[in-house]
């Protein structure tokens, strides 16, 4: 793996960590959950090929430490940060972006804000449940997780988490199990373990509560690529993906593996990746 030129930004209330590898046009890279710059350490120099691709630890996370550790945290804030490095980075010409997760929530408010910087966004099953008929379930869901997290803590509000994401009548999840990944991954979650508290309990509620401008979506939607999981069919993050792109009228993007499918296929996940960006 190649080594990162390293840089840090002042933004509003944090100093991002972010790292730089490659030339060319700039894909920046959104990480979600806790997995920050680290999580596409397995796609990364594959994909510096062909562009010069950023990513970085979102605020909070990891390396980007906030000033105040107790500032609620926004989806509009955090699509500021990467507006932030695109300016910094590819200052005159739009870039491409692709996202997991909460980092894909994060790109389609950025796609929505500051369209034009931006030429393309792969976003991965964005956790957008506010866009599904069912949307109340997902409130109540949400509210069982932070009142658990309150009563018991953070592993058992993990498992109300858990259960509430997997498809209706699967197999209880152990939390513990869940983690089991190729030995670097595991290296890496051990690692972002330390982030749980701060994404389960102050991310998870902000972000999953985030409604996007579907309209706006829709009129930009030749230039967003919704992608979700072939492993994670009937999975509450693949279900917003699959919405959206049913009512814009594109493709939905099969990416191998499920939800955290960058971790456990990177080869293939970047190979197709690389494959989406191009297109």
């Amino acid at each position: 793996m190649t080594s990162p030129a390293i840089g840090h930004l002042r933004a509003d209330g944090a100093t991002l960590h972010y790292e730089v590898r490659g030339e060319g046009p700039l894909l920046l890279l959104i990480p979600g959950g806790t997995g920050g710059a680290a999580s596409f350490d397995g796609v990364a120099d594959a994909l510096a090929a062909d562009y010069t691709v950023a990513s970085y630890d979102p605020r909070g996370m990891s390396r980007s430490p906030l000033d105040d550790p107790e500032a609620p945290q926004r989806v509009e804030r955090h699509a500021d940060d990467a507006f932030r490095l695109l300016e910094l980075l590819s200052p005159d010409a739009p870039a491409r972006v692709a996202a997991c997760s909460s980092g894909a929530i994060v790109a389609l408010h950025l796609l929505t804000t500051h369209p034009e910087r931006i030429e393309r966004v792969v976003a991965h099953e964005p956790p957008v449940v506010e866009v599904l008929p069912d949307a109340a379930e997902h409130r109540a869901l949400l509210a069982r997780v932070q009142d658990t997290f309150r009563r018991e803590g953070l592993m058992p509000a993990a498992a109300v988490f858990a259960a509430g994401l997997r498809r209706p009548g699967a197999d209880p999840v152990d939390v513990r199990a869940a983690t089991e990944l190729p030995p670097q991954a595991a290296a890496r979650v051990e690692r972002t373990m330390a982030d749980m508290p701060y994404f389960l309990g102050r991310i998870v509620p902000a972000f999953m509560a985030y409604t996007p401008d579907v309209d706006r979506l829709e009129a930009l939607s030749d230039r967003l690529v919704l992608a979700a999981g072939t492993d994670s069919r009937g999975e509450l993050p693949y279900r917003p993906a699959a919405f959206l792109a049913e009512r814009f009228g594109t493709e939905l993007v099969h990416f191998p593996g499920g939800h955290t499918g960058l971790s456990t296929h990177p080869a293939e996940f970047g190979e197709l990746l690389r494959k989406v960006l191009s297109a």
